[in-house]
């Protein structure tokens, strides 16, 4: 089933001489707009929540910097899922593909972007939310140092993990929504280290395409070189992600569905089960191995250096593919946004290269809290493989 990528249509005019003051902005429905129901992607939510009175604090801050709100956009339910499928709402198209799926759970925000109905689409991302969109997409997406933009007014669902971050069309949007929003950084002075095992992990076409792009940032005259993150491959990771995920997704949506008894897909039923199944004494190991992964990797980048690597590693499925496939895709893909996802770093991808016309996002990784600095970067190394 499609479905368009709004849900609801707004009007909500910002500051008059703010900087973003010719933009307009579409928001997923995990954050509240005072005057509309926030839904989370599920009727029953919708129907047992009231109108918000207040804006969420980016809205806020959007509208203070000049944004107009035009509009809220389609999540996956619940934000489980990293597909874009909403089976109450349909799955928002995917302009870049439109045989394909735009990713999830940002799935709207990201559609309209690449529609070109708004210049920035805001989204969440956990588990890879707003850069696997992206990807699929062909968009440029962030996702922000963890706590670099206030939650309050949003919908959470795994606190540890969350964080909110947007989508653009072109690097110079992206900057200035940085600038507005975000604090300034130092500058990023250290290599491009390129990930080994993230292209590993990743389809051997997609590897290929986005090593070219790598050799074409060698050849600007920026130092590069290769490191392997982890010594077993990135399966280690996808299972910490997975376990503190579920553990906190079942700790703050369990209680409520356990009383509120919601129909939902039966894909979002199964996730909630196997979440609802892990242990305390298993997300105490993860959050341990956890600690131990954003020690090593906050020393790999305390000089400046910057991550490379594939945002996803395959091309969008298509929109007929089946249960298995997209399971293997979703575990697949969670091996590599695990890496920013447990650090807290800051991510953002750009729409380096395409494979038979379809889009495959570049990703730029840096140390917590220089996000405007990695911004400028991938603005310039964008300028330099294009």
């Amino acid at each position: 089933m499609s479905g368009a990528s709004l849900i609801a249509e707004l009007d909500l005019i910002g500051a008059r001489d703010g900087p973003l003051v010719d933009l307009d902005v579409v928001v997923k429905d995990v954050f509240d707009i005072a005057g509309t129901v926030t839904g989370f992607g599920n009727p029953d939510w919708a129907r047992r929540h009231g109108a918000a009175t207040i804006d969420a604090a980016i809205v806020c801050m959007l509208r203070d910097a000049g944004a107009r709100i035009t509009g809220k956009t389609a999540t996956v339910e619940f934000t489980f899922g990293l597909e874009g499928h909403n089976k109450w709402h349909g799955t928002p198209a995917n302009p870049a593909a439109p045989d394909r799926l735009p990713g999830g759970s940002s799935s709207g925000s990201a559609s309209a972007v690449a529609a070109g109905v708004a210049s920035v689409g805001v989204g969440s991302d956990t588990g890879g939310s707003i850069r696997i969109p992206a990807s699929y997409c062909g968009l440029f997406g962030l996702r922000p140092s963890y706590g670099a933009i206030s939650l309050a007014g949003a919908t959470r669902y795994v606190p540890s993990l969350d964080t909110a971050g947007w989508f653009t069309r072109d690097p110079l949007t992206m900057q200035r929504l940085a600038d507005a929003l975000l604090p300034a950084s130092e500058p990023l002075n250290g290599p491009i280290i390129i990930v080994l095992d993230a292209f590993e992990n990743a389809d051997t076409d997609v590897a290929s395409a986005v090593s070219a792009t790598c050799d074409a940032i060698a050849r600007s005259g920026r130092a590069v070189m290769d490191l392997r993150l982890c010594r077993g491959g990135l399966d280690d990771l996808f299972t910490t992600q997975y376990q503190i995920h579920g553990r906190e997704a079942w700790q703050s949506l369990g209680p409520w569905i356990e009383s509120a008894a919601p129909a939902m897909a039966d894909e979002t039923a199964v996730r909630f089960s196997a979440a609802s199944a892990i242990t305390a004494g298993e997300a105490r190991g993860a959050r341990s191995v956890r600690n131990a992964f954003s020690t090593k990797v906050r020393n790999l980048l305390s000089d400046g250096a910057v991550f490379v690597f594939p945002t996803s590693p395959c091309v969008a499925p298509r929109l007929d593919a089946n249960s298995a496939t997209l399971d293997a895709i979703r575990r697949q893909t969670q091996r590599v946004t695990a890496i920013c996802g447990l650090a807290g770093f800051p991510e953002v991808t750009i729409p380096a290269v395409q494979i038979n016309g379809l889009p495959v996002g570049l990703s730029l990784a840096a140390a917590a809290g220089r996000d405007r600095a990695l911004l400028e970067l991938a603005t310039a190394i964008f300028a330099d493989v294009r």
